[in-house]
């Protein structure tokens, strides 16, 4: 090749674009932003719209449909979603994965600003949000004090959440915990009716009195004036002083007959911190935002704030992710260098230590090349992009092991560095492009991935490919011309002992070699015995696999850091009840120990994740965080294990465990979507499938369903003709009636202490607020007092506490996860037997979502794209060899270890992970093929140049010259990953050794997949292909004998035939 030989006589300039490629890498690694997860777009927008008062059956007509009409117009929605319960709709549009984000939002809005001209007229302005992994808080900060005043903690709150909003990495900081304020005038219905006052009239004296009304200008011969008009109540005094009635005595205003005062609305959800009344700030940062910098920042302002802090407050973080991000990727990273020492031990026991620096120094090379290709295209370094980088260290120096061996291989016959890097380079150009562009043909279709798992896993081969591009370069490159510069002239000691490179004396082999090449004699002697023998071993491991396997499951399940408590109560709760009974759980879990800081909050719903909501009986959500695992003797699932039994008898209360997700969010692993038009029905069938799961299955824990919480609800019949007489009508009655439960809204204004508006709203005192207050209340009319018994009944009535449906059809989910130990999949197919032998009363159709549904779609296109794969495979080894039987042969690699897969995991008890041990599958397609691609090619070199040679002398040479770096290639790849996969996790920057941690407990399914294939399928391969490249020599040898078999018979039969015999 001209280019190295002139890039060595340039050595200079090739030396510095090598320093320049490192320098830029460097730059680059520096300035990627850190986050723990990808920041993966799920396809998903929640338009969320609020109605106070509004009743489930109300939203969902006025508010829901509506909506849902309007956004069918809207192009790339696969799926429309509604959630109706009381004072609010929630709308999800699931939009296809390539979807434009920024146009799936405008014409979202678009679409609802048409259905809002449908909506009642006091209807809140819709919030539409697009769902992602960055609006996953990042930190929840909680500000807490035993006996602090709730005034004294918002402040605080208030101070600390407008200094972090400003931060640029930023998108929101969002409070949860705090009741809004409130101006309230608390009338007296004794006083009304002592100054004759109706309730309308204090409602038109405050709406009346607060009102923005634009003056205009003035214009006159002295100029052109602006006229202002001052109508907006902007203090506490002006409702005091607010004039409702008047007369020639005089003027009764607002203070006369209510107690007007600021305060909070009555609480709905209680947040707690270690036990502690708190306010929280979930922090969400920006999309591409670095994690690490923007806690920097917050830790600095909450640094500044804490002098200026009152007595008994404190701020504490909860749910920390940059210390699990730290730990993550610094742990990786220490695993990473220990697996380069592993390799560069491993190459340097082979080559010796110049030749194992200059293989090891593609390492670094490729990671930093691969760094600027990752900030070019706006990634940001989390763990996926990590184990990219981990996955490509074994593969990535196998080109240049190829090519330094062969180097050193001719100067141990004398050639000079110059020309033994030349040659190197001649000779295996073409193999290491071929093997490497085989390699990226294995990772290419995973870039299609689709769905959200898709979108989770294509940081992977990206970063491979990113990886194995800077290898392929270094290898082709700067590797023969850094060889060149600082190798040896002379021979390298450890060398093989060879005369020439094409010719191995198998009379002074010694160890492996000796045993090998009387292993190949054999095989290659019997190559129909290898065929069989090596058909039936494949077959038998299959066979024993299907029978005797673990399972499969969709994603691995890592060891928890943190966990969050769900707790279930069915009934008419008042918020203080539920308060109680959530502190009841969370007494419960602080007494089992085991947590370094929890966080409570009752009353607030909390997503299951997977695009669906949580279940209507959900009171309370419990954020526990664990303490370190150094320094406790019990794992994460343990811990869970003993909260599970700690919570698990209160009476009245159900509280399960819900272990924070990790990979593609799919929410519970058992989900049974229930869909149809009558709801009783769904309910019914529902409750029937729960039931049987309950009661009738085992290994199903966390189970819950959406169907209404059965409750009581009250209706207030107004009997018109009858209120008609008493001169009294719906809105005088209606207002009564909200008198006595949150009160009437009258506007709102903003004090000087505060950015946000506060509402101003007039209600009866509590005493009045009674369900049976209401038959004493009286209104005033025209025709005087009249009680609103006169002509009102209450009736009771059930309560629907929610409505969803999906694609207009009302749907209810049946949801539970597997208990420790037990596969998904055998429970699934449980159910889908059972519900084939009960089946649901007509009408009632299901559907299995979650887990299964994306295992489902994630297994179908691994197929796909390992079919496609092979393809591309065979495209480029029919196009380097032009022969398609060995083409077929190297591609049978793939089957070998693919069968060491499964034996992997039938000897370790592993289940089969649809996402990493098929993504290990697939990447091991590329990496095989490798060995044999170097063993043919080695195969036709020999058969062209020495072609006084038999075939088993040509094989057999073939199999021990490549044998060692075969074996090299092999051991790095494996060095790198056995760790890993061992469920080891050594970490030489760290100095720390574990076994079983969250770090090797996510990937040890992917790495053992590698292990296992790359171990088995090189084995058999060193056997099965030199015998395969015996066997159609064989089979021309036996038709050749058959075929004189026959001859001779024939021959034979003919001369003993009798003359004029048959004539």
């Amino acid at each position: 090749m001209r280019y190295i030989k002139a890039s060595i006589s340039r050595a200079r300039t090739t030396l510095s674009i090598f320093v320049m490629i490192m320098l830029a890498g460097w730059i680059s690694y520096l300035s990627i932003p850190v986050e723990l997860n990808p920041d993966v777009t799920v396809p998903v927008i929640v338009t969320t719209i609020i109605h106070e008062g509004i009743s489930p059956e109300d939203a969902e007509r006025l508010l829901a449909k509506p909506t849902e009409v309007e956004l069918k117009s809207v192009e790339g929605i696969t799926q429309i979603g509604s959630f109706s319960s009381e004072g609010a709709a929630t709308v999800i549009v699931e939009f296809d994965v390539s979807f434009d984000s920024s146009q799936a939002l405008i014409d979202t809005r678009s679409a609802i600003d048409r259905a809002q001209a449908r909506f009642p007229q006091s209807t809140e302005e819709p919030i539409v949000q697009e769902v992602s992994a960055a609006t996953v808080p990042v930190v929840q900060i909680a500000i807490s004090g035993a006996d602090v005043p709730e005034r004294v903690l918002l402040r605080v709150a208030e101070d600390l959440q407008r200094a972090i909003e400003t931060l640029p990495e930023i998108m929101s900081a969002d409070m949860v915990g705090n009741r809004e304020e409130l101006l309230e005038a608390i009338i007296d219905p004794a006083q009304l009716e002592t100054y004759g006052i109706t309730n309308q009239q204090i409602v038109q004296a405050v709406t009346n009195n607060n009102r923005l009304i634009p003056a205009g200008a003035m214009k006159s011969e002295q100029g052109s004036f602006s006229v202002k008009l001052p109508g907006l109540i902007e203090t506490q005094e002006d409702l005091f002083e607010l004039p409702v009635a008047a007369n020639q005595n005089g003027v009764l205003t607002l203070s006369d007959i209510a107690e007007v005062r600021r305060t909070f609305k009555d609480a709905e959800r209680y947040s707690f911190a270690n036990g502690e009344r708190s306010i929280s700030i979930n922090v969400q940062k920006r999309k591409g935002a670095n994690l690490i910098a923007a806690m920097d920042k917050i830790d600095q302002i909450v640094e500044n704030m804490l002098p200026t802090l009152p007595p008994a407050v404190t701020i504490s973080y909860m749910n920390n992710t940059a210390p699990i991000v730290l730990e993550q990727n610094l742990g990786l990273q220490g695993n990473m260098v220990t697996s380069m020492v592993l390799v560069l031990i491993v190459v340097v026991a082979a080559v010796g230590i110049r030749s194992g620096i200059l293989v090891t120094l593609a390492v670094p090379f490729s990671f930093l090349f691969a760094f600027i290709i990752i900030s070019a295209m706006g990634f940001t370094y989390n763990f996926m992009v990590i184990f990219g980088l981990l996955l490509g260290l074994g593969m990535l120096i196998d080109g240049a092991i190829v090519m330094v061996e062969f180097a050193d291989t001719k100067r141990s016959e004398g050639y000079t560095k110059e020309d033994a890097y030349q040659e190197a380079v001649n000779r295996m150009f073409w193999p290491i492009i071929a093997s490497t562009m085989t390699t990226l043909a294995a990772f290419l279709p995973m870039m299609f991935w689709p769905g959200v798992a898709g979108e989770f896993m294509r940081y992977l081969p990206i970063t491979v490919f990113a990886v194995l591009v800077g290898s392929l370069l270094y290898a082709l490159w700067f590797a023969p011309t850094l060889g060149a510069l600082f190798g040896k002239a002379s021979a390298v000691t450890g060398v093989a002992q060879a005369r020439h490179h094409d010719e191995v004396d198998s009379a002074n082999l010694k160890g492996v070699s000796k045993v090998y090449a009387r292993i190949l004699r054999g095989a290659v002697a019997s190559p129909w015995l290898i065929f069989f023998g090596s058909t039936g071993t494949l077959i038998g491991i299959v066979i024993a696999y299907l029978n005797y396997g673990a399972g499969v499951e969709f994603f691995t399940a890592v060891e928890p850091n943190q966990t969050q408590v769900q707790v279930f109560a069915r009934g008419n709760f008042a918020p203080e009840e539920i308060r109680d009974m959530v502190k009841d759980v969370e007494k419960r879990i602080m007494d089992v120990g085991h947590y370094k800081n929890i966080v409570t909050q009752s009353g607030a719903g909390q997503s299951l994740g997977g695009g669906q909501s949580a279940a209507p009986d959900l009171v309370g959500t419990i954020f526990v965080e664990f303490t370190d695992r150094r320094i406790r003797d019990v794992d994460g699932f343990e811990i869970e294990s003993l909260y599970r039994e700690a919570v698990s008898d209160i009476p009245g209360v159900k509280a399960e465990i819900a272990t924070i997700e990790t990979g593609p969010p799919v929410g519970k692993e058992l989900q049974i979507e229930f869909y149809g038009d009558n709801l009783d029905d769904l309910i019914t069938e529902a409750l029937r499938v729960r039931n049987h799961i309950e009661n009738e299955m085992t290994g199903l824990i966390d189970i819950d369903d959406t169907t209404p919480i059965p409750g009581i609800e009250w209706e207030i019949n107004v009997d018109r003709a009858r209120a008609a007489m008493f001169g009294a009508n719906i809105n005088e009655v209606g207002t009564a009636v909200q008198l006595m439960t949150n009160g009437v809204f009258m506007g709102d204004y903003r004090p000087d202490d505060t950015e946000e508006e506060v509402d101003i709203r007039v209600r009866y005192p509590e005493e009045y607020r009674g369900l049976e207050q209401i038959e004493t209340i009286q209104v005033t009319t025209a025709n005087g007092v009249a009680p609103v018994s006169s002509f009102i009944t209450r009736e009771p009535g059930p309560k629907v506490s929610s409505i969803q449906r999906v694609d207009g059809s009302k749907v209810i989910y049946v949801r539970g996860n597997p208990a420790p130990g037990v596969v998904t999949d055998d429970k699934l197919q449980e159910l889908r037997q059972w519900l084939v032998e009960n089946p649901l009363m007509p009408g009632v159709n299901y559907q299995f979502r979650g887990a299964n549904e994306e295992q489902e779609a994630s297994f179908a296109f691994l197929m796909q794209a390992f079919a496609l794969s092979l393809m591309l495979m065979a495209v480029l080894l029919v196009t380097q060899f032009n022969s398609y039987y060995q083409s077929l042969l190297i591609l049978s690699s793939v089957l070998l270890s693919t069968t060491g897969v499964l034996l992997g995991l039938l000897i370790t008890g592993q289940t089969f992970s649809v996402i990493l041990t098929g993504v290990g599958i697939v990447a091991l397609a590329g990496i095989i093929v490798n060995n044999n691609i170097i063993l043919i090619d080695t195969f036709n070199h020999l058969r062209h140049t020495r072609k006084d040679w038999s075939l088993e002398e040509i094989i057999v040479q073939t199999g021990v010259q490549r044998l060692r770096p075969v074996f090299l290639t092999t051991f790095t790849t494996g060095c790198g990953l056995l760790p890993l996969a061992m469920h080891v996790s050594i970490d030489l920057i760290g100095a720390e050794v574990e076994i079983g941690g969250p770090i090797t407990s996510q990937w040890v399914k992917l790495a053992g997949a590698i292990v296992y294939g790359l171990s088995f399928g090189t084995i058999l391969t060193l056997i099965v292909t030199p015998a395969m490249l015996a066997l159609p020599h064989k089979i021309r040898e036996e038709l050749a004998a058959i075929k004189k078999f026959f001859s001779r018979n024939s021959r034979n039969t003919g001369s003993r035939i009798e003359p004029g015999l048959g004539s």
